[in-house]
């Protein structure tokens, strides 16, 4: 059943106008043509009617495809944009209202996408300025790689590498060139780009109800930026396979559309269709670079990546190459004040990945430590048994604390936890110093800051470096040596992640621990059994956060209902190892007794 579409809007009549209100109040350098709601036109501030000494550049079309084409109008770029209601061309009177505004003696330039209904406006209004006077071009842009060499008079459709073009352009223009050179320079990168788009879903027109043309598993080759129906819809597909085919399609050598071959040179644009996250398009254009260097031989000289020419919320996104040669490279690097040209991303590209630095080297000593197999001593024994029995405990339960998390936070405690664990004993066997308790709490906080991330791990780590520190003043390690560590790991945890006993954080484990250790300790008890008893105080006070209201982490964001009678993961897993760690140098003095 097809569902109204949520959109953040007021009048669907009036989402045009108002786009175009935020944007001149988000960019000085802008103004708009006082002719609501029949004329919707961007132009840029510093030019003066009839005064212009430069080509003006004109582009614009229908709605809906934003930041084009308002957000390239500026200096180096665009001279001004014309805006029809969505997917709809814009009329005439609003295109000559934008020639007369900005076109001085030099002439304008029209840069149109391939549309019926753009060709045919535009066209029209620029026979019309021609008979008032002004010098007038145009080009026709069609990119589109998607569909088979048309037969008709349609032509390919205008997309994304239009986007190239505004710029090829409006720096020729910027560069004080005459109407032909600029129109000849916009005309030459038309020939020689190409484009092919993707979508997961189909846009949804403000008022309108969602599509759902689309299957969930699903998504669309070729279609156009007015979500009209593509070449096919197939099964969806890892973004690596899909940018291979639409590369394969751009470049094609059997419909011959660009002029590129190995050995070529070309700027790659991927561009997002509307919502497609940041991350995604990157992940394309991570594939789409190499892909084009080793398969097909050529040399990648830019890449632009971002949302530059939507189809209103379309999930989905385009790739276009150009061919490129120093004139192009130089238009594209060419300074420009439009809002949405991507900055950043012109000059040579440095290598993209460079070495880890490496830390300082170990002391000869640690290194013979870490190197050669240990004979480790009763103590040695004794920390290797605890560590081991508080990873593998960890491992046991990390579907509970997924289970627990996915409740009160994000869901992947317990996956953390458990790639901190394994790691852990995969590294005690070839890194931990055992016979060092020091140095072996030290590594298990290097471990887990390599490979548990988030807030888990930097916690974590903090942990260890504070236990670390405390310990290494000591000659000799024992019991009370242990509880002073322990005491400056929860203070040190405390002070950098600003929780404290109530928080509902792990620190409602190992602070009840901690107090435990220390007076039983103080009171004459046996190591073993003040371990033990603070091991119960730990799990005592993980089970008592279920009552607790998160004041730290991702929980104190949830309604307090709603974490109610589920226990704190982190509080949980402290819990969890500390106890098995217990239990575990209980068994081993007692089999050493034995």
């Amino acid at each position: 059943m097809a569902l109204q579409g949520k959109k953040l809007i007021n009048d669907p009549n009036d989402v045009v106008t108002e786009f175009i209100e935020g944007l001149v109040e988000t960019y000085p350098g802008l103004q708009y043509l006082d002719g609501f709601p029949q004329i919707k036109v961007v132009l840029r501030a510093d030019v003066v009617r009839g005064a212009y000494d430069k080509v003006a550049v004109i582009s614009g079309g229908g709605s809906g495809h934003e930041p084009t084409h308002a957000g390239f109008v500026g200096p180096g770029m665009l001279t001004a944009a014309v805006s029809g209601d969505v997917f709809t061309s814009p009329p005439v009177d609003s295109i000559l209202a934008a020639i007369r505004a900005v076109t001085g003696p030099m002439g304008c330039l029209l840069i149109v996408k391939n549309y019926t209904g753009d060709r045919l406006n535009f066209g029209l209004a620029a026979e019309q300025a021609k008979s008032e006077g002004y010098k007038m071009e145009m080009v026709i842009v069609g990119d589109d790689c998607a569909l088979p060499p048309p037969r008709g008079i349609a032509g390919r459709r205008g997309l994304a590498g239009t986007i190239l073009v505004h710029k090829v352009a409006g720096a020729a223009a910027d560069a004080g060139l005459s109407l032909a050179e600029v129109a000849a320079e916009a005309k030459h990168a038309s020939e020689v780009v190409g484009t092919m788009g993707v979508a997961l879903s189909v846009c949804t027109l403000p008022g309108q109800v969602t599509s759902d043309r689309l299957g969930p598993k699903q998504m669309e080759l070729g279609l156009g930026i007015h979500g009209e129906p593509g070449v096919a819809v197939v099964e969806l597909q890892p973004i690596d396979v899909v940018v291979e085919h639409v590369l394969k399609q751009i470049l094609s050598q059997e419909t011959q559309y660009l002029p590129i071959t190995r050995g070529s040179n070309v700027v790659l644009l991927i561009n997002g269709l509307g919502a497609t996250p940041i991350m995604e398009l990157m992940i394309a254009a991570r594939k789409a670079v190499p892909e084009l260097q080793l398969e097909y031989g050529i040399a990648v000289d830019r890449v632009y990546t971002g949302t530059l020419m939507t189809s209103l919320d379309m999930a989905g996104f385009s790739i276009t190459i150009m061919r490129s040669d120093e004139n192009i490279l130089q238009r594209l690097d060419a300074p420009t004040k439009a809002p949405a040209w991507p900055v950043g991303s012109e000059g040579n590209r440095p290598p993209a990945k460079i070495p880890v630095p490496v830390p300082p080297s170990p002391s000869g000593k640690d290194d013979e430590i870490l190197t050669e197999p240990q004979e480790l001593s009763k103590q040695g024994c004794i920390l290797e048994a605890a560590i081991e029995a508080g990873a593998k405990e960890i491992i046991n339960i990390k579907d509970n604390l997924n289970e627990w998390d996915s409740k009160v936070g994000d869901g992947d405690c317990g996956t953390t936890m458990y790639r901190g664990a394994t790691t852990i004993l995969e590294d005690m066997k070839k890194r931990y110093p055992m016979n060092d308790a020091a140095g072996t709490i030290n590594e298990i906080g290097s471990t887990v800051r390599r490979v548990m991330g988030g807030t888990s791990g930097i916690l974590y780590d903090i942990l260890c470096k504070a236990a670390y520190a405390s310990l290494k003043q000591n000659t000799s390690i024992g019991a009370n040596e242990w509880a002073d560590a322990l005491e400056a790991s929860v203070a040190a945890v405390s002070k950098y992640g600003g929780a404290s006993a109530g928080y509902r954080t792990m620190l409602d484990a190992l602070i009840p621990a901690c107090t435990v250790l220390k007076q039983s300790l103080k009171a004459g008890d046996d190591p073993v059994t003040a371990f033990i008893a603070s091991s119960e105080a730990a799990s005592a006070g993980a089970e008592s956060t279920k009552q607790m209201q998160a004041k730290a982490g991702r929980s104190s964001y949830i309604a307090p209902d709603l974490v109610a009678s589920v226990p704190d993961p982190g509080a949980v897993a402290a819990a969890a190892w500390y106890r098995a760690a217990a239990h575990a140098v209980k068994s081993k003095l007692h089999a050493s007794d034995s």
